[in-house]
């Protein structure tokens, strides 16, 4: 029977939009299942504030009348301005091991894209940073972190197939806690204290931290401008992620570095591993999904580092040694045994530099691809 595509325009379809790959990876030991009321928020426009300079179309292809895959389809209006390109992005993508599915899903995307004028199409890509990027080509028998994503190993070629390739890779490290911290870093760290004047914001709760919120997230706009594909947020989108995201935050795991007028200058954000408690709460805070995260919360064995920042002035000055070694530290203390590390640019030096001072290996890999449709 040949594909269906159906637009999933009704909230009706937007859920089955979301809740396809629950059955895709049904009994999956690497999938991590998402929160299924926050997947369904992000892709609403009457929720998203990243729906004021975005647009986007979301496909259920449907094979022997079941779903047999999906596809987002987002122009950033933002992302075309600021970077003077006119790329389409693709992201929510999944699939069973069909390449009629597959060349279907693009098909459609690909001429969506081109009615609005793009020229190219890249991904995957969500609306802004904070949606997982990049599919996995690299590191299928890992556990992913809670925020990054998984998929089977047949996706890339696929794509690749389909005429998509490599723009630029993402790498994942798993670091080992040490015993103590590293000689090297702790006397770098010391300099750089002393030499540019810097602090190590120190708090008990949650509520110590938020007065700093903003200002993270104006290193964030700073620090990841010149990365690929980033768009700096907008006030509203800060906003709105302070309010999804600071209750997660845990003060034990986070270091904000101030200079001499209490300005945060540098930041790293890390959390206890919640990779199998999201897989226990099975996309549902309720009723139970929330106690398997709690759980996770206290006397972890792993942690992610979530975000790092450094403000551009002082990159390359050594401050990612004040982050690290806080960390280091409360890892020691707290006996956690190993920190993921998250996506990093391939081509971020800065940051794989530091892990030398560790027992790391890196473990994942993540492409974004393109193609263009000129």
């Amino acid at each position: 029977m040949p594909i269906v595509l159906k637009e999933a325009t009704s909230l009706r379809d937007l859920k089955k939009f979301v809740l396809f790959p629950f059955s895709l990876y049904k009994n999956n030991e690497y999938w991590i299942p998402p929160l299924i009321k926050g997947e369904i928020e992000t892709l609403r426009s009457d929720k998203n504030p990243a729906f004021d300079h975005c647009e986007a179309k979301y496909v259920l292809a449907y094979k022997n009348g079941e779903i047999a895959g999906r596809i987002a389809g987002i122009i950033n209006h933002r992302f075309s301005k600021y970077w003077k390109k006119k790329w389409a992005r693709f992201c929510w993508l999944d699939f069973i091991d069909d390449k009629e599915v597959s060349k279907a899903l693009f098909q459609d995307i690909e001429e969506w894209a081109r009615s609005k004028g793009m020229e190219g199409i890249n991904g995957p890509m969500g609306f802004s940073t904070f949606e997982q990027q990049g599919m996995l080509v690299h590191g299928f028998g890992e556990l992913p972190t809670f925020a990054s994503a998984y998929n089977y190993p047949y996706y890339p070629e696929h794509l690749e197939d389909l005429g998509y390739k490599k723009k630029i890779d993402y790498v994942e490290y798993e670091v080992k806690a040490p015993k103590e911290i590293p000689e090297k870093a702790a006397r770098i760290r010391d300099i750089i204290l002393k030499r540019h004047k810097l602090k190590v914001l120190k708090v008990k709760s949650k509520k110590g931290l938020l007065p700093y919120a903003e200002q993270v997230f104006d290193v964030i706009n700073a620090a990841y401008s010149p990365l690929f594909g980033f768009v700096p947020l907008t006030k509203k989108q800060v906003d709105h992620f302070v309010a999804k995201y600071f209750s997660f935050i845990q003060p034990d795991y986070t270091t904000v570095v101030l200079d001499d007028s209490d300005k945060v200058i540098a930041f790293q954000i890390s959390l206890p591993s919640l990779s199998l408690a999201f897989q226990k709460a099975r996309g549902k805070l309720l009723p139970f999904g929330f106690i398997h995260i709690l759980k996770a919360m206290k006397n972890p064995n792993r942690i992610d580092i979530l975000l790092v920042g450094v403000l551009p002035e002082y990159q390359s000055k050594g401050v990612n040694a004040l982050f690290m070694t806080d960390l280091t530290k409360n890892c020691i203390d707290k006996g956690i045994e190993y920190a993921e590390s998250n996506a990093e640019l391939e081509e971020n030096v800065k940051v794989q530099n530091f892990w030398r001072y560790y027992e790391a290996r890196q473990h994942k890999r993540k492409r974004i691809y393109f193609k263009s449709l000129v």
